[in-house]
């Protein structure tokens, strides 16, 4: 296998786009992903266009999310083809915010594979249901899983272990605040048939200007 393709997969909480948008244009061109998962994205007036307009400045095609998915969106390169999308929305809390998961079953350069990225409640009581609805729709599914997204807590959290359990953590590198980062709150899980080849955390000057997160990168290898 080691000349099997590499992927690779980016998740970003990109704070609504209120930070230095240009930086945050480098830093993703610069990263060049196949899949693009963020958190923050469009997801109110005129969703689909600026859905489309930030995938256009990355260099990136929408693949799904928005509104449907609550601001979670995936954006993928042009060498991945999006076979399936769908989304997913956790119940309402009255006074908080909804929020969801989104979906895609991705080929990369010959193989195939499913992203998911959510953003969970920042309650810690809502906060575990959400992680086992979305842990339960991820079992469902055939084939290698890779789950990315904003936590919202540590990994010693209830809600992390729930959904990192069985698959490989990677990295413990410090997402949060980006200008100060001393909590690890954004993750990628690799599910069972993904082998990790490389991980870290972009923590640069142009990152740390361009959302309130650092973006997490991994390279995979999905054997199936």
């Amino acid at each position: 296998m080691a000349d099997a393709p590499t992927v690779r997969v980016v998740s970003y909480n990109i704070h609504g786009q209120r930070d230095d948008r240009r930086a945050l244009v480098e830093v993703v061109r610069g990263l060049a992903p196949d899949i693009l998962l963020v958190q923050e994205g469009p997801r109110r007036l005129r969703w689909r266009a600026k859905c489309a307009d930030l995938a256009n400045r990355c260099r990136l095609v929408y693949a799904a999310g928005g509104l449907p998915a609550l601001g979670n969106v995936a954006l993928v390169g042009l060498g991945t083809r999006v076979l399936e999308s769908w989304c997913l929305r956790y119940p309402l809390t009255p006074g908080r915010h909804l929020r969801g998961a989104v979906f895609a079953r991705c080929r990369v350069r010959g193989v195939e594979f499913l992203v998911a990225g959510t953003h969970l409640a920042t309650d810690p009581v809502e906060r575990p249901g959400q992680a086992r609805l979305l842990r339960e729709a991820l079992d469902g599914q055939a084939g290698p899983v890779v789950l990315a997204g904003d936590l919202n807590e540590g990994p010693d959290g209830s809600s992390w272990r729930t959904l990192a359990e069985g698959y490989v953590d990677l990295g413990e590198a410090l997402t949060f605040p980006a200008a100060a980062p001393r909590s690890r709150i954004d993750a990628v899980l690799a599910g069972p048939g993904v082998r990790v080849v490389g991980h870290r955390v972009l923590d640069t000057p142009l990152a740390r200007r361009a959302s309130d997160h650092l973006p997490v990168v991994a390279d995979l290898v999905i054997e199936g």
